[in-house]
């Protein structure tokens, strides 16, 4: 035991708490992902242990980013994430031109060995780092329109926009937290009002040259229609009730679900109706209370930075991180209108594990930061003290 213990101070540094969410969130979703994949097994022809070996490495892959980001010091992604931003922007114009349609999106490229890549969330990491460096490098002259301003404004409308073009929900979803961001780094109201006009601008002209504005607008429609009683629920969003309903408060047991046969994508975008369906009400409650100790163990960690850099990234990833979950969830029970976003850590997806496993080692380093500085801080006074008393005697 003191063994497991040594290996898991030295390895696993941070804040433990978010260890833990993250390997419960993890096996959740090997189960409820195995569970779910039988139709799209059958229909392609293949056995669904393939994709449950497929998916249980992508997790791993996800945990193992995870480890390597929290292992560096979270100052050396401010000078990464310019960078970044510089390669995103060819990503995302190329995804535009040339994507490759999944799911009825074009939101992937293609690599060589690797396979499909989403350079959406790519970008979207990117900015809030590198918008949380800006921020943090401008808080004496955080008023000034010319140096802070015009460049925040500049790389938030430009990232958004082209994400826009062909994922309207996670460019809404970044855009509130750069507003977030800023309203923390202590940006004046006015400024937020103009990023919130800049993001209306590109929101319009993605809308127009992009590829799923007519999409959004349908499904906006019909959520306002049902809303209204006009219209009756889109299929999906009738089978996910369905799926909740019938799950009960204890639901049907790992591996019963019915809907995952009828549901689309049961895997990913969905795969919270079947997790209601399977384990019930209190498997549903027992997600959403994970999600929510993960934005507060993030937010602890930004609150008890002492670098505004520090605060600023814990607190943007973190509640980017979560939003996301509560509109995946917020979806399926029938509060918003159907997006695209998968459930973070829990629906089946590479890029999504891999980023979400990024950024949550990026928050880990900033707790193990603080953490380290903390300690180096009370042995130095510890030393101190002892220096004082010997002199003494």
């Amino acid at each position: 035991m003191n063994k497991v213990k040594t290996w898991v101070d030295e390895n696993l540094q941070g804040d433990r708490v978010i260890w833990a969410v993250v390997f419960i969130l993890s096996m959740i979703s090997i189960l409820v992902v195995y569970s779910s994949i039988g139709t799209l097994a059958f229909k392609r022809a293949v056995s669904p242990e393939k994709y449950l070996f497929t998916h249980t490495l992508h997790v791993i892959i996800g945990l193992a980013a995870m480890w390597f980001a929290h292992r560096v010091d979270y100052r050396y992604y401010s000078k990464l994430s310019r960078i970044a931003l510089w390669i995103s922007i060819p990503l995302l114009i190329y995804t535009f031109k040339n994507g490759t349609e999944i799911n009825e999106a074009s939101r992937w490229i293609q690599v060589p060995f690797f396979g499909s890549f989403q350079p959406s969330d790519f970008a979207s990491l990117a900015l809030i780092v590198n918008l949380a460096s800006m921020l943090s490098k401008r808080q004496q002259n955080i008023d000034d329109i010319k140096e802070s301003l015009i460049p925040i404004l500049f790389w938030c409308g430009i990232v958004c926009g082209l994400i826009a073009l062909t994922n309207m929900s996670t460019a809404v979803l970044l855009l509130l937290t750069c507003m977030l961001i800023m309203f923390i780094g202590r940006v004046p109201t006015k400024y937020l009002a103009m990023l919130m006009f800049v993001g209306i601008l590109f929101g319009a002209l993605a809308f127009k040259f992009g590829v799923r504005g007519g999409t959004v607008m349908n499904r906006v429609n019909d959520f306002i229609g049902y809303v209204q009683g006009e219209k009756e629920l889109p299929f999906q969003a009738k089978h996910a009730h369905i799926a909740i309903a019938t799950g009960g408060i204890a639901g049907k047991g790992p591996g019963n679900s019915d809907q995952r046969n009828i549901l689309p994508h049961p895997y990913s975008d969905f795969v919270y109706a079947i997790v209601i369906e399977e384990y019930g009400m209190m498997g549903g409650i027992v997600v959403l209370m994970l999600y929510l100790v993960l934005l507060h163990r993030g937010m602890k960690a930004a609150y008890n930075s002492e670098r505004a850099f520090a605060g600023l990234l814990s607190a943007g990833l973190s509640f980017d991180i979560v939003c996301q979950a509560m509109i995946n969830m917020g979806v399926v029970v029938g509060l918003g209108p159907i997006t695209g976003q998968p459930l973070p850590l829990i629906s089946m997806g590479g890029t999504s594990m891999v980023f979400t496993g990024l950024s949550l080692g990026i928050i880990l380093s900033v707790s193990r930061g603080e953490r380290d500085e903390t300690w180096s801080q009370k042995t130095m006074r510890t030393e101190d003290s002892k220096n004082i008393e010997a002199k003494a005697a």
